[in-house]
């Protein structure tokens, strides 16, 4: 059976006199030298994204096949792209500057892959919450930063009886060696009242060799992760 491409977001810098960071210059750029048949790559805006590929460096043959991908296109394009990551192409995303999937129309795509089990991953992005925010294709017009969970048993309960709870997506961190211990106080929490109608997505190691993305119920999670000393982001969403 023929395996699925990978949808790879690409942060790019904010100005555009910046210098793209340099493995995701060399993931590019091997892409579309050695592995051009087999790769998709997506701008926001024609015009910015060509002046900044070739700022970059980056090889000038691929600018004529970039796919546009905005508020505009994203419903048809997402459909599209989605094919052809399920064809075995790998994609990447970029915006005009900044990380893509950060509450800009990337979310779409995102959210589709996640559905499809299709792996989605990043090249290095330095703030951990911003980047699981956009691999999760969870909502995040308004979220919440709960932070660190307290100590307290009966305080950590609350909090997530209030996270659960609330409208709003929710993002919250724990030491490694409690990722386990979470997970099973959000089944608690699930297990008590029926009615909940939130998931959750986990980011382990995020950038490292190592990244796991894994989106469902706490029941699901518990049930996939094997090694559960890791660094995590919890997000909990509709």
């Amino acid at each position: 059976m023929k395996t699925s491409g990978i949808l790879t977001l690409v942060p790019t810098p904010l100005s555009e006199d910046g210098i793209l960071e340099p493995v995701a210059f060399a993931r590019l750029n091997f892409a579309a030298l050695e592995e051009s048949d087999n790769s998709v790559f997506v701008i926001e805006d024609l015009k910015p994204g060509r002046r900044r590929w070739l700022h970059f460096g980056l090889p000038r043959q691929a600018v004529e096949n970039f796919v546009l991908y905005n508020e505009h296109t994203c419903l048809e394009a997402s459909k599209s792209l989605l094919s052809e990551l399920q064809k075995g192409k790998n994609v990447f995303l970029m915006s005009d500057g900044g990380l893509p999937s950060f509450y800009d129309p990337g979310i779409e795509l995102v959210k589709m892959c996640h559905q499809n089990k299709i792996k989605v991953t990043s090249t290095p992005f330095c703030n951990s919450v911003v980047l699981a925010l956009a691999l999760s294709g969870c909502s995040h017009k308004k979220f919440w930063f709960e932070g660190f969970l307290p100590l307290d048993s009966a305080q950590r309960e609350q909090v997530i009886k209030k996270l659960l709870n609330q409208k709003e997506t929710s993002v919250l961190m724990d030491t490694p060696y409690r990722l386990k211990r979470v997970l099973e106080e959000f089944q608690s929490a699930f297990a008590a009242n029926s009615g909940i109608k939130r998931k959750l997505f986990v980011a382990l190691d995020l950038n490292g060799a190592k990244e796991e993305l894994h989106l469902g119920s706490p029941a699901e999670l518990l049930g996939r992760i094997i090694d559960f000393k890791r660094e995590f982001i919890l997000i909990v969403s509709e």
